[in-house]
């Protein structure tokens, strides 16, 4: 090019920018304003989290989407180029705190690459002419690498672990339940949820179908609590399947077709204060004359077999298994008061919600008190009854000085003693029973708590079922302020020992995401569990443990939250939530409870909850299905409008487990609810539910996969595979194949035991937050799932019990 055209290119050039702008197009103008409203935003937002300890991006994202608004503004073509340099160093940020985990990227580029798309829209890239070209092409390649990146991240899961069991087996563990039948919670009083059952398998699955559906008719009512739920495992035993319903409504079906036999309703009259309208399975009994006589019903007396069925106002009422009439023979007609000797007998103050361990004469019986509610409630007190009159054996009270002795009709058994209130498990050859002990409540402020409040609280209890005598005690969690209590039914399985001598053992799984191994004759470890330090510095007036026991056997996270961790749909919600936690007190697990509010993670759902492991005893492996969804918990310092006890006269309850909780008696109030965003998304990035083997010969996890979806959890009914939390437990069969429901959305699935691999899922008519159960029938195997829903879980309520299995050949 010559002077001379230079000089004309250059004057060109003059006379174009000395000419009038035109109007900026509507899109244009709405394009500057979304990156001047998100450039503000995430600068004063970002400005705020660096003030507080959090990630410098923030602030630099904003100052460029300003930078970018205004150029846009002035349509010069520089706001391209620059907002691909925001994309794409996004991205890079991205990667460097989360890795290529599709689930944590997406919401760090996905309001950024929408953006980028409608900026290459042509309405607005004409807007800035032609000195755009080159940043359009730079935001194309842009969007390009950052496609590129999450197509990877799709199909490569971080978190994920991938490996297969072995096969082979050992010779069929013997019960005393036939194969065929499911006589008890865990199927055996062992607590396995293991079946020998192979009809159904890996490879035919995939071909069950609805064999028949029961429906209970029992559905919330209008004085009803929030907290009620449906997550009763059935029973089978002989012909007959065995159910309650929330209210305890009781039902006897027939094990082929799921038509009602017989009904029994106790007639509770819930109201809004129980914490719980809940029946989590019943127990069954039958005569040493009656087990002998086999199918044969008729020539056997009445209360030969026996159904036992909590209620939650404190009664225990036993049934006819055959007929469902009341044994007569059991304390008044078939009914006994539980709350008899009890310092307060508020109905619902004292719940028994899940099914007593029935042994050859003792029925045991625990149940849930109101959570911190007040420091006058109901005894967590443990009792053995005849299991043919009712009568009162033996108590074992864990907040006396002297757990044995049974209080004349002028005293009562110790008020706020650490209650059981997940099923217990029971060895017969022992004679022990083993009891999950939960913490003295109020759970969250613990500054006047006995030596005997403490003794027997948040650990393993196990006792002479025949006595009620200790046996052993084996805490999990010292000064208990955190509600991590033993939330599921222990499991009874014989191991072999680093030095190959099989062992009695026993696997409790803890809220902490530990699994305690112990010798269950004696309660010493076989796994190690050292006790480690753990942040200190308890609100005013309590104190906490230095240490904590942490099991080598174990799904508790392995390094503490961070910024990093937190999560969002989009960039705003997250910088929410990064600004959220740094404001909350957190040094990791085991935080102590503040004014200023803690982060308690794993939260107070815990990872493990009253679903329990399921354990193959022939192959030694379990099944686990842990969650991680961080809780706060913050206190509340009594004053105006924060009594210190009640103001109507008598106790009453909060009607739900999270929310407001007043814990009358201490200084402090409290309110517990999951860590969520400001659009309620929880603010800990997925997954938040697995599934996982673990190889108990070697105790490693041998496989983790994510389980869920957010179909019926978020407001566009979408199957992303996020990984969900759960309430119920997952079943395990020698066909190598296991169910589980559990989910916050409405699925039933079925995994290959051996690899984790989903092979079947059915949808549900609403939540399954129950554990499923399988039993056979004249040779057909069936899989059987309660879907009712669970109120506080926020799960679709029904009445379904729904059966499933293969199609006649």
């Amino acid at each position: 090019m010559n002077d001379e055209t230079k000089t004309d290119a250059s004057r060109a050039t003059s006379d174009d920018a000395s000419k009038p702008r035109s109007p900026l197009n509507i899109a244009s103008w709405l394009s500057v304003l979304f990156a001047a409203l998100s450039g503000l935003y995430l600068l004063a937002g970002g400005a705020w989290l660096v003030a507080i300890g959090g990630s410098p991006y923030y602030v630099v994202a904003g100052i460029a989407l300003l930078v970018v608004a205004w150029l846009a503004y002035r349509r010069n073509g520089l706001a391209l180029l620059l907002y691909a340099l925001v994309l794409i160093g996004t991205l890079a940020w991205a990667i460097a705190e989360s890795g290529f985990d599709f689930r944590a990227l997406v919401p760090r580029t996905d309001i950024l690459v929408l953006f980028g798309l409608w900026l290459l829209l042509t309405s607005v890239f004409h807007a800035f002419g032609t000195s755009a070209r080159a940043g359009a092409v730079a935001l194309v390649a842009c969007l390009v690498v950052t496609g590129i990146a999450l197509a990877y991240a799709a199909f490569n899961d971080p978190q994920q672990i991938n490996g297969t069991l072995a096969a082979n087996a050992a010779a069929p563990a013997q019960t005393d339940v036939p194969r065929q039948d499911w006589t008890a919670y865990g199927r055996t009083q062992a607590g396995t949820r293991y079946s020998p059952l192979t009809q159904i398998d890996q490879h035919n699955v995939k071909n069950l179908q609805v064999a028949w559906t029961f429906e209970t008719g029992d559905k919330k009512g209008p004085n009803d609590p929030v907290e009620i739920t449906n997550e009763v495992t059935p029973i089978k035993a002989r012909d007959m399947l065995y159910l309650c319903s929330p209210h305890q409504i009781l039902f006897a079906l027939d094990a082929t077709t799921g038509k009602e036999k017989w009904r029994f309703d106790p007639g509770l009259k819930a109201d809004p204060s129980f914490q719980h309208v809940t029946c989590r399975g019943v127990s069954y009994h039958e005569t040493a004359a009656a087990a002998s006589s086999g199918s044969a019903q008729g020539a056997q007396p009445a209360c030969a077999r026996r159904v036992i069925l909590p209620v939650n106002n404190g009664h225990l009422f036993e049934l006819d298994a055959i007929t469902g009439q009341r044994c007569a023979g059991f304390g008044n007609n078939g009914d006994l008061d539980l709350q008899h000797l009890q310092p307060v007998t508020t109905s619902g103050q004292y719940e028994p919600t899940s099914p007593p361990v029935v042994t050859g004469k003792i029925i045991v019986v625990a149940g849930s008190v109101t959570d911190n509610y007040s420091t006058r409630e109901p005894s967590g007190v443990i009792r053995g009854f005849d299991v043919e009159t009712g009568k009162l054996v033996w108590a074992f009270d864990p907040g006396s000085n002297t757990p044995n002795e049974i209080p004349d009709d002028q005293h009562s058994f110790t008020h706020n003693s650490p209650n059981s209130w997940a099923p217990s498990a029971y060895d017969a050859k022992l004679d022990l029973v083993y009891l999950p002990m939960g913490v003295t409540t109020p759970d969250i402020w613990g500054g006047d708590r006995t030596p005997d409040n403490e003794r027997y609280a948040s650990g393993l209890l196990a006792l002479h079922a025949s006595t009620g005598k200790l046996a052993w005690f084996y805490q999990t969690v010292h000064h208990d302020l955190w509600d991590m209590d033993v939330p599921a039914q222990p499991t009874l399985a014989d191991v072999a020992d680093s030095s190959g001598n099989i062992v009695p053992a026993i696997y409790v799984p803890a809220k902490t995401g530990n699994i305690f191994v112990l010798d269950r004759r004696t309660g010493k470890l076989i796994v190690p569990a050292p006790e480690q330090p753990v942040p200190q510095g308890a609100a005013k007036g309590d104190h906490v443990s230095p240490t904590q026991p942490y099991s080598q056997l174990t799904f508790r996270p392995s390094t503490n939250l961070t910024g990093a961790d937190m999560w969002g749909a989009t960039m705003y919600d997250q910088l929410a939530c990064r600004v959220m936690s740094h404001r909350l007190r957190y040094e990791g697990t085991f935080t102590p409870p503040s004014e200023q509010g803690t982060l308690v993670f794993p939260g107070n759902l815990g990872m493990f909850e009253w679903g329990g492991l399921a354990v193959d005893t022939d192959r030694q492996i379990a099944i686990a299905n842990p969650i991680a969804l961080p809780f706060v918990s913050r206190l509340i310092p009594r004053g105006p409008g924060n009594p210190i006890e009640p103001a109507e006269a008598g106790p009453a309850g909060t009607g739900t487990e999270v929310g407001i909780q007043p814990q009358y008696g201490t200084p402090f109030g409290v309110t517990l609810n999951p860590f969520l965003s400001p659009v309620g998304l929880p603010c800990k990035q997925p997954a938040w539910g697995y599934v996982a083997a673990l190889d108990l010969k070697t105790n490693q996890i041998v496989w983790k996969k994510r389980i869920g979806t957010v179909r019926d959890s978020a407001p566009v009914p979408l199957p992303f595979k996020m990984g969900m939390p759960m309430l119920g437990g997952p079943i395990t069969t020698a066909g190598h194949v296991f169910f589980i429901a559990a989910t916050a959305d409405n699925y039933l699935r079925a995994f290959s035991t051996d690899t984790g691999e989903e092979l079947w899922r059915a949808r549900l008519p609403a939540g399954g937050q129950a554990t499923p159960m399988t039993y056979e029938m004249n040779g057909k195997q069936y899989v059987v799932i309660a879907a009712g829903g669970h109120g506080s879980f926020g799960t679709k309520l029904g009445d379904h019990v729904i059966a499933y299995a293969l199609p006649n050949k």
